[in-house]
């Protein structure tokens, strides 16, 4: 065990980030809506991405300089600077949802009360001002949240499995029907933009700078991330699974508008007990996913102005710093309204997918480069795999762009 956790590090953290509580609420959706259908879609995202952080991690050891430098070197400092403001723009959307889920964790476990929207403010600020402390005063950052990053990914696999051994020792209590209802396909979407997210990946080139990996780390960066990525894929589908087995085929089904709900709707069936160890696991998901998911946008916004790129730089703090505020107002001001918080968290979700295109191109361009030959080549294998998920997720990008204009319309 102690020589599996040293094998990993760096991908472990993506697919802690990747893993967060949107991940968890829109695996639950799938497996209650759709069923089992959603179980080689999510082996198929975790494929792809497992190929895209490998090209990643490959292109951090290879190339002396970070990723947005050699992109400014060869295609202009305005190239770069767009893929760090999409990233940071995906990212602080992004960590809204994180928020609204994070107190969608903890309410479940207050029972019947719910906390008032200043006091769920409250618990917003003083989570973020905490974590922005930590930000300035941690020495070794990247060897803490390494660290973090693991036991949390070790605590949500932990407590998904109780779950998915809880639902399957339980017989079913009703007949499998067919659902009248039209099924909304945002979620499948959402799904597959959280497990194959490029965002993440993209991060895995900066991630192994951070460790000290070079250019004799290579098969240790392929290693990492073939094993973190299954373990994302596998718990994603324990959890769909669980899912399947409670909500898919109801009489009438059930309506999942928060991620809390989730916990809550489990309680009859589970108990108490169950809700809670459900709970924890969602709160390991928002935790794993909050700081990491800023440092992505931080670290990335500050490397394409050109302000530094490691963690000991001031600046890649400081965005990171900005990115958590923005998500913190942005939830804020979304839960100051009344009404399920389903939309905004379905919606940042499947908006991930929008700027997964030109994040999957950059990497492929620099992964294509005639310079890289020898050790320093990347295998044909990886760039095959990710010029697959570069046209999946050119093809995602439109889907998703029509449902999330319905979706937004049928809001206003």
């Amino acid at each position: 065990m102690k020589r599996f956790l040293q094998s990993v590090g760096p991908a472990m953290i993506v697919a802690a980030v990747v893993l967060g509580p949107g991940s968890i609420l829109t695996s639950s959706k799938v497996g209650a809506s759709f069923g089992l259908i959603g179980l080689p879609v999510v082996i198929c995202a975790a494929g792809l991405m497992i190929a895209m952080v490998a090209l990643a991690g490959r292109l951090g050891v290879v190339y002396e300089r970070s990723i947005c430098d050699e992109l400014s070197t060869r295609l202009g400092r305005p190239v770069a600077i767009f893929i760090g403001l999409t990233l940071f723009t995906l990212v602080a959307f992004f960590q809204s949802s994180n928020n609204i889920a994070l107190v969608g964790g903890v309410e479940p476990l207050l029972g019947e009360s719910a906390l008032s929207v200043g006091a769920r403010a409250g618990v917003l600020v003083i989570v973020n001002g905490l974590i922005i402390l930590s930000l300035y005063l941690l020495r070794h950052l990247y060897r803490s949240i390494e660290n973090v990053m693991k036991g949390l990914m070790g605590l949500m696999a932990v407590a998904f499995v109780i779950n998915f051994a809880v639902a399957f020792l339980r017989p079913r209590s009703y007949e499998v029907v067919p659902s009248e209802q039209a099924l909304d396909w945002l979620p499948l979407l959402a799904m597959i933009g959280t497990t194959f997210s490029v965002g993440g990946a993209f991060y895995q080139a900066y991630l192994v700078r951070e460790k000290g990996w070079g250019l004799g780390d290579v098969k240790r960066s392929l290693s990492d991330s073939m094993v973190s990525i299954s373990m994302l894929g596998l718990i994603t589908c324990v959890i769909l699974l669980t899912s399947w087995r409670v909500f898919y085929g109801h009489a009438e089904p059930v309506s999942l508008s928060s991620v809390g709900d989730v916990a809550m709707q489990l309680e009859p069936i589970f108990g108490s007990a169950a809700k809670v160890i459900f709970c924890i696991g969602i709160l390991a998901g928002a935790f794993s996913s909050f700081l990491v998911n800023a440092l992505i946008g931080g670290t990335v916004m500050s490397d394409s102005l050109g302000k530094g790129a490691r963690l000991e730089d001031r600046w890649p703090v400081h965005m990171t710093a900005l990115a958590l505020m923005v998500g913190m107002v942005v939830a804020i001001a979304s839960l100051a309204k009344e009404g399920s918080t389903v939309h905004l968290i379905t919606l940042a979700q499947a908006l991930t997918v929008l700027g997964i295109p030109a994040l999957a191109a950059a990497l492929i361009y620099l992964g294509t480069r005639k310079e890289l030959i020898g050790e320093r080549a990347v295998p044909k294998a990886i760039l095959a795999f990710a010029g697959l998920g570069f046209f999946v997720s050119c093809v995602l990008a439109s889907m998703t762009a029509s449902k999330v204009y319905q979706k937004l319309s049928a809001l206003m």
